[in-house]
């Protein structure tokens, strides 16, 4: 006949005024690790004590108990409710919910206690950060109540919204952190899934690798159209902005590269506008012209448009201010540092005098044309002064005298109205490849 299994019998619990209350030198938590105690009397105060005491009766010398419990488990909440009373935030007889033990080795519950404490998996604590999200706290609120940095919370979010096909991966050990985090640069859990399916099936599923494929088909912060158009402008126009809250991204990457290239033409469309009404012939337009796109076109020479004589003395005090500046510290080994800032701004304002406008003669500007572009760092570029063969002036034809009977005869005689010819040629960036489109031209009347 089969003997009865044994049931097991759980220690009694009950509520202990905590000036009843002592710590344990059984306890064997020694090092400070995890949330501070300041951090778990502020949670305690939030929340109310989630998990009882460990208590074991005082005894004396006799074996009597003198109604007093030491606590083996639980030393951090202990101390935690002590800080509370000394704050007077809490009552010192004010009932604390206990978990009596009297058998077994004291220290031995301590160990078990913290020994066999699991922490929450990370996709847990991302799915829990959502939930109070969703629940109405904002991103402070719930950096505040679980004592992290509001950009932590941020991450766990970020983390939160990968597609929930890759969360299960991850939970399965089937994805590294560092892994996840890469595919958070991007919302879109369909390309998540392809690149994930690509990487996975290859020996090429590093991060820097699932970053790559998620932005290949984006444009740079960095690049020179996002410098010149503005991220505001961009993001006012509807583009959306991929930031990678896990590492450096230089600004983060522009997800609609159509609309950029628009922005960026139409700009530099606005600024050839401008420019056409110099009278030039004609205003080549691109985000960046090929090398070498000058080639065969004969350059004119302008001359420096003249200082007046404010300007002149301006540049004389700069130039004299700086001699003396640099005879003063000749002999220093390191300049202090605001005259090294001072001769820095000489230098500027004195280059600022030199990049003047240019005059031309009214007669080449009507046959020259000017290149207008961005440069890399995403300035405006305007490369003035440029003739074609076909626009150059043809020699005298000797067979046409000054005398010559030219007929008018029925004509109505017109103004000649100068048009400048605006030509605009996009460089568009598909995967690592640049290609030009064929320029369109359009007339600025």
């Amino acid at each position: 006949m089969a003997s009865a299994v044994q049931k097991i019998k759980l220690s009694p619990s009950r509520d202990i005024p905590f000036n009843k209350l002592v710590l344990s030198q059984s306890n064997i938590r020694r090092i400070k690790a995890g949330v501070s105690i300041e951090q778990l009397a502020e949670s305690i105060a939030q929340r109310t004590l989630l998990q009882s005491l460990s208590v074991r009766a005082v005894v004396d010398a006799d074996g009597t108990e003198t109604g007093m419990f030491e606590v083996p488990a639980g030393g951090r909440r202990y101390r935690a409710l002590e800080l509370l009373v000394k704050q007077k935030r809490m009552a010192k007889t004010q009932a604390v919910p206990c978990v009596v033990r009297d058998g077994g080795v004291a220290e031995d519950d301590s160990l078990a206690e913290n020994d066999e404490r699991i922490g929450l998996h990370p996709l847990d604590q991302f799915r829990a950060f959502q939930i109070l999200r969703d629940g109405g706290m904002s991103e402070e609120e719930i950096a505040a109540r679980h004592f992290v940095a509001p950009t932590i919370v941020k991450q766990r979010l970020r983390l939160a919204s990968v597609s929930p096909k890759l969360h299960e991966v991850y939970a399965d050990d089937g994805m590294t952190l560092e892994q996840l985090m890469a595919f958070a640069v991007t919302g879109d859990h369909a390309r998540q899934e392809q690149v994930w399916d690509n990487v996975s099936r290859s020996q090429n599923d590093e991060p820097y690798q699932i970053r790559r494929m998620l932005t290949e088909h984006t444009a740079r912060a960095s690049d020179r159209r996002a410098q010149y158009v503005g991220l505001d402008v961009y993001e006012q126009a509807g583009g959306l902005v991929l930031r990678d809250l896990f590492q450096q991204d230089d600004g983060g990457w522009l997800q609609d590269v159509v609309l950029l290239d628009r922005l960026a033409i139409e700009k530099l469309k606005a600024e050839a506008e401008a420019i056409a009404a110099e009278g030039w012939k004609w205003i080549s337009v691109a985000v960046e012209f090929s090398y070498g796109h000058t080639q065969g076109l004969r350059e004119i020479e302008g001359k420096p448009v003249d200082l007046s004589p404010e300007e002149q003395a301006t540049i004389d005090a700069l130039n004299a201010e700086q001699a003396k500046l640099e005879t003063d510290y000749q002999d220093a080994d390191e300049l202090p540092d605001e005259i090294d800032q001072r001769l820095g701004e000489i230098e500027s304002a004195v280059a600022a005098f030199e990049d003047r406008p240019m005059f031309y003669e009214p007669t080449e500007i009507a046959r020259a044309g000017v290149f207008i572009s961005i440069d890399s760092e995403g300035r405006l570029s305007v490369d003035r002064g440029y003739v074609r063969p076909e626009d150059e002036v043809p020699a005298s034809d000797p067979d046409v005298g000054q005398d010559a009977d030219v007929s008018t005869e029925g004509q109505e005689e017109r103004p000649s109205v100068p048009r400048t010819v605006i030509g605009v040629g996009a460089v568009l960036l598909m995967l690592k490849k640049m290609t030009r489109t064929r320029p369109g031209l359009c007339r600025i009347g």
